[in-house]
């Protein structure tokens, strides 16, 4: 009796361990309902090529569903990268690529959510603003080079990436090396040969996720008051000013996504 009990314990043993292990399978199995779906992307066909932008709607879901607003009204047809900063940016979607190049009316602004864990790395996408931390409305930048100076810190704001471009770099790069000064109403850092934002298109499916409805993206913290209270010179804003607050009852306060040396171009 104690051998037949001694040979079941060694046949049970390996048995009950693999229902052990394949019960643990289980459990550490991610459930269905908790796979990620792929993140929206857009064209950017622009007068000297195209680019595709991965947007990050988990990370920046205020910022992207505007931007995807502004994309599927067709917005941005027809403006202008109206600002170029050799190893910086390039910015724009915010003026007619027409004579007087003017100011597009945009919707309110947007909650700033800088604090989403993205960086202002080469090929990075952020939204424009001016001085006021929650003041980007539809004109975004691409990073030429990586701008740490435009990330958050725990004294100051930053300016929120939403995206990345993926695809057409190369594309980016050109623009950013394109001849700029005075032009039209702009007083530096515009292309003397415009650059045209022929449409923005919508590649992917976006659609709406949990976070979009949550509030500012997850590990936002707002600096300090006195922070955001600063003025303008105060702040890393001084070096690419440009984009102009064009709410519907405003269209006069430079927004920019800034960083310090060159005094920005009034509008």
């Amino acid at each position: 009796m104690h051998d037949r009990n001694w040979r079941f314990t060694r046949r049970g043993a390996p048995q009950a361990a693999l229902a052990l292990i394949a019960g643990l399978g289980l459990l550490a199995a991610p459930p269905a309902a908790r796979s990620t779906q792929p993140n929206p992307e857009v064209r950017v066909n622009t007068s000297m090529g195209s680019f595709v932008i991965e947007l990050r709607p988990r990370r920046a879901p205020l910022t992207v569903q505007d931007f995807l607003h502004y994309v599927r009204s067709g917005f941005y047809t027809n403006t202008l990268f109206h600002r170029v900063v050799a190893n910086f940016i390039i910015q724009g979607g915010g003026h007619e690529a027409t004579p007087p190049y003017a100011l597009k009316p945009t919707g309110p602004p947007v909650v700033n959510e800088s604090g989403n864990g993205l960086e202002n790395r080469a090929g990075a996408v952020g939204l424009a603003r001016g001085p006021n931390p929650d003041s980007g409305t539809a004109q975004f930048y691409v990073n030429l080079v990586d701008n740490p100076e435009l990330d958050p810190l725990p004294t100051r704001w930053g300016y929120t990436v939403f995206g990345k471009v993926i695809r057409g770099m190369n594309v980016v790069e050109r623009i950013g090396m394109v001849p700029t000064g005075a032009f039209g109403p702009f007083k530096s850092y515009a292309p003397l040969k415009p650059v045209v934002i022929k449409s923005i298109q919508l590649i992917t499916p976006a659609k709406p996720h949990a976070a979009s409805a949550a509030g500012p993206a997850p590990g936002k913290t707002a600096p300090p008051a006195s922070a955001a209270k600063k003025p303008a010179a105060a702040t890393p804003a001084a070096r690419a000013g440009g984009e102009a607050s064009a709410t519907k009852t405003s269209a006069s306060k430079p927004e920019s996504p800034a960083s310090g040396g060159t005094p920005p171009p009034k509008s």
